[in-house]
């Protein structure tokens, strides 16, 4: 613990504080593509794509 005062170091994250807010969130916008086929659906916001089902094969999409 730096100083002692129980902190810690700061956080690496680029300061985000909880879930999908550091700087590997992907944001509101792009597309959900089937790893399988190829099919693209527009993301739909707070819908992971990794939940989505491809209306063409049936596999799970991914983030574009």
């Amino acid at each position: 613990m730096p100083g002692g005062d129980g902190n810690g170091p700061a956080s690496r994250n680029g300061g985000g504080s909880g879930r999908m807010k550091g700087p590997f969130a992907a944001g509101p916008g792009g597309n959900c593509v089937c790893p399988a086929c190829g099919t693209t659906l527009p993301h739909i916001k707070g819908e992971p794509c990794s939940q989505r089902k491809c209306p063409a094969c049936g596999q799970r999409m991914t983030r574009q």
